[in-house]
């Protein structure tokens, strides 16, 4: 599919690609052009670019002239904080860095833009050498411009698209490997369960909104933060992509929807989806999925609200993905759409969800999670990453716990055991610096509280102390 639509690329058309922010003929002048700057920085085919670009047709071009050129991308995500980014690259050494002016605001004058935009960057060219993408501020790395002259040749064949880096650990981070083939068949999958219509917009903002619906001849709108309901009255989307956070501002702001509405990255409950509906939608549907297998599932309002049984349905396999469980009941997926291994592992037999679920008659039910995952506004929030970083001198234990906040969602409470002779302000003080590196996954409350301990070993309980934090 990126093939397809990467040499369907017209430099001439003016047909809207991102709606209001650029053209598919301005699209493809970016795409080729970013194709001929880096095929002039030296790379190949197999080398790794990390990517640290905000959404818009820059970052969606240098995107596709990657892929173009059969380079592998490392999705960057610049909320992450210093310590895991620095981590994270370190996994995945990209030979060169594109980052915007936001990403790379990190020292002097800069700073007060990073605390901005909530960033907390390591200096980024002593991981790799960093080009700009977009406007380039002073003191800033060279750009990388556009260049003239007709694309290089497509890379022909299969091997590394794309990594995104989830779980794991400071030390020992984690990231999903999908290759050219799994990720065209993941694409696919969501324009057949999309069904994109030319020439009508889509509003998403994902990678996997984007593509299917440009390929499909379809303008894209990014979601407006602002100007939501708006924006939707305006453009009346054949079909919409928001999480369920997004989903729920819109409607507490009065959103009439029009044609179908999608959404996931987070628990989609069947009230969320009526609610759609009553607002208009001509359909509302609730996705399963994985960044090891997107989409997997999905559910339309009305089978979700019949659903009656133990569990959460989120809906029926779609074509081509396979399911099954484990002894301990995890449910696990394969299929053409499911990501080739975890960066420095083996390649997958089937992908372990980490979800409890069983499959009935071709639907999965979730009976609940297994793996250490927090959801804070549909963004996925991995303790492991973290809880090293908080145990400062004074702290005897810590953890970071999800407390329930409605509808799927949760709040991150980090709870601290101060060490035997340690005073709370002090440990305030020595949390300060540890917190602030934590960026997107900064805690929404600090509990000072002892850490119930469980089995044998007397190893800290997580649930207890979710429990424990609930209460509090």
């Amino acid at each position: 599919m990126l093939d397809q639509l990467i040499a369907g690329l017209d430099p001439a058309d003016t047909r809207p690609a991102l709606v209001g922010r650029a053209t598919r003929g301005e699209l493809a002048r970016l795409t080729h052009g970013y194709a001929v700057a880096l095929r002039d920085q030296d790379l190949s085919a197999g080398d790794t670019i990390g990517l640290c670009v905000r959404p818009g047709p820059r970052a969606l071009a240098s995107m596709l002239a990657a892929y173009h050129l059969g380079l592998r991308i490392a999705v960057l995500d610049p909320t992450a904080g210093p310590d895991v980014l620095q981590a994270r690259l370190a996994l995945a050494a990209p030979r060169l860095i594109l980052a915007d002016a936001a990403a790379q605001a990190v020292a002097g004058w800069l700073a007060p833009l990073a605390r901005r935009a909530h960033l907390a960057l390591p200096t980024l060219s002593a991981l790799a050498p960093v080009r700009t993408v977009g406007r380039r501020l002073p003191g800033a790395p060279p750009a990388l411009r556009p260049l003239p002259g007709p694309p290089p040749p497509a890379f022909d064949g299969d091997g590394d698209a794309v990594i995104v880096f989830t779980s794991g650990t400071t030390s020992r981070p984690r990231a999903v490997v999908h290759t050219r083939r799994s990720l065209s068949a993941g694409m696919s999958a969501v324009r057949d369960l999309v069904r994109p219509a030319p020439g009508v917009p889509v509003l998403g903002g994902t990678f996997f909104v984007l593509l299917p619906s440009l390929a499909s001849g379809a303008p894209v709108a990014l979601p407006s933060r602002r100007a939501l309901r708006r924006q939707i009255r305006s453009l009346s989307p054949q079909a919409t992509y928001l999480t369920p956070p997004q989903l729920r501002a819109a409607l507490a702001a009065g959103v009439r929807f029009t044609g179908r509405v999608y959404s996931g990255s987070a628990p989609v409950s069947a009230a969320l989806l009526a609610a759609v509906r009553a607002a208009g939608a001509a359909e509302a549907w609730g996705v399963y999925a994985l960044t090891e297998v997107f989409p997997a599932a999905a559910v339309e309002s009305g089978e979700k609200t019949d659903f009656s049984g133990s569990g959460d349905l989120v809906g029926a396999l779609l074509p081509g993905v396979s399911a099954g469980t484990d002894a301990g009941g995890q449910l696990l997926l394969s299929g053409p759409a499911a990501a080739d291994r975890y960066l420095g592992d083996e390649p997958f037999d089937a992908v372990a969800t980490g979800d409890l679920g069983r499959v009935e008659n071709g639907r999965v039910i979730l009976g609940g999670r297994l793996k250490d995952m927090i959801l804070r506004g549909a963004e996925n929030i991995y303790p492991g990453l973290y809880e090293p970083s908080l145990h400062v001198p004074g702290v005897e234990l810590a953890l970071l716990v999800g407390v329930p906040a409605g509808d799927g969602d949760e709040r991150l409470v980090a709870v601290i055991e101060p060490a035997a002779g340690a005073s709370e302000h002090e440990v305030r003080t020595a949390l300060r610096e540890p917190l602030a590196r934590m960026g997107a996954a900064r805690p929404d409350r600090l509990l000072f509280a002892r850490i119930p301990l469980a089995g044998r070993s007397r190893k800290p309980d997580r649930q207890a102390t979710a429990r424990l934090a609930a209460s509090a």
